[in-house]
């Protein structure tokens, strides 16, 4: 039982690893890159004035809600057999 919460805890650790490497490897690449949607989707609110900024991002929060359903779905579907 806490073998298979272990592996999961692994693997996700894993994900948010190479995901957080892949968002900095984008961050040095500029807006030209594979990942210049994030923050700039329809949903994403940003406020902006003299002294004041204000990010909500909704749209971007959404969609890597559903990526990263969507993998853990594909990964429990392999480890269940």
């Amino acid at each position: 039982m806490f073998s298979e919460a272990g592996k999961i805890l692994v693997i996700g650790g894993l994900a948010a690893i190479l995901f957080g490497l892949a968002l900095m490897a984008a961050s040095k690449a500029g807006n030209t890159g594979w990942f210049h949607w994030i923050g700039n989707l329809p949903l994403d609110i940003r406020i902006e004035k003299e002294n004041f900024r204000f990010y909500f991002p909704i749209g971007t929060s959404i969609m890597l809600s559903i990526l990263l359903s969507l993998v853990m779905y594909i990964i429990g579907r392999f480890m269940s057999r």
